[in-house]
Formats: structure tokens, sequence, C-alpha cells
């Protein structure tokens, strides 16, 4: 290989690796049964407050 070769192989090997760089995953914690069932519990509740506001801002624009 004469050396324009060589300088042409090195940089496709730079910007191949440059490509495969390794991202460390994301790191998830273990959510027990117990916190799940609050977190269900938490957002259940939020969806039961935002159906009785629709519906009482609905009879309010009724009444009016």
């Amino acid at each position: 290989m004469n050396r324009k070769q060589k300088i042409i192989k090195k940089t496709a090997k730079r910007a191949k690796a440059k490509l495969n760089k390794h991202t460390p995953p994301t790191i998830k914690k273990y959510v027990s049964k117990a916190e799940r069932a609050a977190n269900q519990a938490l957002k259940d509740k939020e969806a039961s407050m935002n159906i009785i506001d629709e519906i009482s801002t609905t009879e309010k624009d009724k009444a009016e």
C-alpha cells in the first residue's frame, strides 16, 4: 500500500469507529409491586379528578 492508501484507510477506520461508539445504557430502577400500585392509584385519582372537572364545567355551561 502506498502512503495515500494508508491515509485513506486510517481515516475510514476512524469514521467507522466514530459511528460505532458505545453509548452506555440508561439505568432503569426496579419498581416494586407496591410502588407500581401506588403510581397506578395516583394516575387513576388524577384521571377521575379530570373527569369531575370536565363534568362540572359542562354543567356550568348548560346552566348559563
